[in-house]
């Protein structure tokens, strides 16, 4: 199995570059592919099992890979883009988390069979 990780990495990061061709070519976010092939290589099709591949150097590189996202996101974040729509911003921030808490308190309920 230690023999394929070598494989396994080198498959992902040509994946990787890839997906992020693909979204410079199409004008797409890069994100987009990289979820779509993420997905297709992981869960759905099973070529690559990072549980199996990384054991417990998964979650590490999966919340590097989360701050790396995060961070560049910041980066291109324009302020001036965004109080322009401070309604927008308010109303998403307030009524999607109440939303959300009302959503998972009702999956919980049910989830429970609570009375």
């Amino acid at each position: 199995m230690h023999d394929l990780i070598p494989l396994a990495i080198a498959i992902i990061l040509l994946a990787g570059v890839g997906a992020q061709w693909l979204a410079w070519a199409l004008g797409l976010p890069a994100i987009l592919p990289l979820l779509a092939v993420g997905l297709l290589a992981g869960p759905v099709t099973g070529w690559l099992n990072p549980d199996q591949l990384f054991g417990d150097l998964l979650f590490p590189i999966v919340s590097l890979g989360v701050a790396v996202i995060l961070f560049e996101g910041a980066l291109t974040l324009h302020f001036k883009e965004i109080r322009g729509r401070a309604r927008i911003v308010r109303n998403l921030v307030t009524f999607g988390a109440l939303i959300n808490g009302l959503l998972i308190a009702l999956a919980t309920w049910l989830y429970m069979d609570l009375p």
